[in-house]
């Protein structure tokens, strides 16, 4: 391919690409120069992180000659650098490793393999004893709380909590949901990148199977096949990643230190003119 039919390709795929966040922004009255002020910082963020010399510090010249972002701009974004909050993945991240520990772990499980009910604290296996086994040093009732807001516990009369969903995925709340879609499109957006790059060679696993003449009845059933089968993927996978992961098996040993993950999504839209089915597989 040349350099004229990459260009190409990649304008036709980033359009397609920020249609959908587009149809966000505009939803959640984020106007266009919203979007430019968010995407100038990242190029400056990126350029500066990622595209410097080797063995030389990166100049705001430079910064502004790769990215296009006049030389004013460029030191007024530096001088908000910082600014961006990472709260919200530091307590996603410590949520969902507390419910994967309430979902497969023998010390939280019933007679029947099932979540607890699990008192606050006071008992052998308490919430507080399996916040500290799976979140470390953070205080449990900060992680409870951030678990009942996002609607997947409840806390029973008799004060038992109950799990109500076997992963964290926010119910309710705004912001933890856009939280999400930033950490989990970012992740497939670099697998792709990582693999266009390769050229063939050490790719990451990415997969898809699509159809677009489906009745509604199959597309019903499907959602179920995926909630229910899709659930029991991950499960499998957070067992095995867990048994290796340092923090929740301090017996481990090897070097370097990794973050890796898997993502499944499932997407559904009215049918459009396209080939009859696709596998990406």
């Amino acid at each position: 391919m040349n350099s004229q039919d990459h260009q190409q390709a990649l304008s036709k795929a980033i359009l397609k690409l920020l249609r959908p966040l587009v149809r966000l922004l505009l939803r959640n009255g984020v106007p266009f120069a919203g979007l430019a002020e968010m995407a100038k910082q990242v190029y400056v963020d990126v350029a500066r992180s990622e595209f410097n010399m080797p063995g030389r510090k990166q100049s705001t010249s430079r910064v502004s000659t790769i990215t296009g972002v006049p030389r004013k701009e460029v030191q007024r974004i530096i001088q908000l650098e910082g600014n961006f909050d990472n709260d919200f993945i530091e307590r996603h991240h410590r949520a969902a490793r507390v419910v994967a520990g309430w979902v497969r772990d023998p010390d939280f499980l019933d007679a029947a393999g099932q979540p607890r009910l699990l008192l606050f604290s006071g008992q052998q296996t308490s919430f507080s004893d399996l916040v500290r086994k799976f979140s470390g040093d953070v205080p449990p009732r900060a992680i409870l709380d951030e678990l009942m807001h996002t609607g997947v516990v409840e806390q029973q009369d008799d004060g038992y909590l109950r799990l109500l969903s076997r992963s964290y995925v926010p119910k309710t709340g705004e912001a933890e949901k856009l939280g999400i879609l930033g950490k989990d499109v970012a992740g497939l957006i670099s697998t792709i990148d990582h693999n266009i790059q390769s050229a063939g060679k050490d790719p990451f696993f990415q997969r898809k199977v699509y159809y677009n003449n489906l009745p509604e009845e199959a597309v019903v059933e499907l959602r179920r096949l995926l909630a229910e089968q899709g659930q029991q993927f991950i499960e499998k996978f957070d067992r095995w990643m867990a048994a290796h992961d340092r923090d929740s098996n301090p017996k481990v040993t090897g070097t370097g230190r990794k973050a890796s993950g898997i993502g499944l999504y499932y997407f559904e839209d009215e049918s459009i003119k396209e080939p009859p089915h696709e596998h990406d597989v």
